[in-house]
């Protein structure tokens, strides 16, 4: 009873310092532009779910698409802005941010 007890206490512990991991507060965003090629194609909207691997000093170091709808429309865009963001200075970690895109010319 005391080991289930004692596994009981460790896991809620673990899940404890998991939600203790704050989303790595930003410090400077940039927006990403919304690319000439998708008003020539007709696609006025859409959405980029991107990982962030972000540097202990803050930097982002590297994007990774997750997913885009539609496809390879906003990449470009996507990574150029990404990689100007900037968080508060903490341990080298990973985040995943969505970026929606709206054209309303």
């Amino acid at each position: 009873m005391s080991l289930l007890r004692s596994a009981t206490v460790l896991a809620a512990s673990l899940m404890l310092a998991l939600a203790a991991q704050a989303t790595p507060k930003v410090v400077k965003k940039v927006p990403p532009e919304f690319p000439a090629e998708a008003t020539k194609k007709g696609i006025s909207a859409g959405s980029v779910k991107a990982k962030l691997t972000i540097e202990a000093d803050g930097k982002v170091s590297d994007v990774e698409i997750v997913e885009a709808e539609p496809k390879r429309v906003f990449d470009r865009a996507v990574k150029s802005a990404l990689m100007e963001w900037k968080f508060e200075p903490g341990e080298k970690g990973t985040h995943e941010v969505k970026l929606v895109f709206k054209n309303e010319d």
